[in-house]
């Protein structure tokens, strides 16, 4: 069975709501990784978890919620065992409409795109890891703050 995390990252808020306030409940957040220099664009839903820009986040993407890579059923199990959901504060579930190869300042990315029930997300990664995300992908975003 293969990791169930895809992707996880330390993320820097550069600027919440880039284009103004759409909506009461949510926020767009723009942010710049640590580790893969990759760029993320998420709607937030800010009624459940709050942002703050001087905070640092670890977002992470999978397939499954189960430690050991078993895939996903489509059902949620309500056991007592541990899962990645357990790890981390905010979870959403969706699905890639969009996985494109992109040039970006001379270098070679990947820009995967993920809609979470209408809450969006664009990522901007190098192509190492863009290769592991393919179209009408089943994904959990998982979120946490980092100190």
């Amino acid at each position: 069975m293969s990791p169930p995390l895809l992707f996880e990252d330390i993320f820097n808020i550069i600027n919440i709501d880039p284009d103004g306030k759409k909506f009461d409940k949510v926020s767009r957040i723009e942010a710049q990784s640590d580790k893969f220099d990759a760029y993320i664009l998420l709607d937030v839903n800010i009624d459940v978890y709050r942002i703050n820009k001087d905070k640092r986040y670890t977002i992470g993407l999978a397939t499954t919620l189960d430690l050991d890579g078993t895939p996903d059923t489509g059902y949620y199990n309500q056991t007592s065992r541990e899962t990645l959901a357990d790890r981390y504060e905010y979870v959403m579930h969706g699905r890639t409409y969009r996985v494109a190869d992109v040039d970006s300042d001379g270098q070679e990315k990947g820009e995967i795109y993920v809609s979470f029930g209408g809450l969006l997300m664009m990522l901007k990664v190098d192509k190492s890891v863009s290769k592991h995300f393919e179209l009408d992908q089943r994904l959990f975003l998982l979120m946490k703050r980092t100190e």
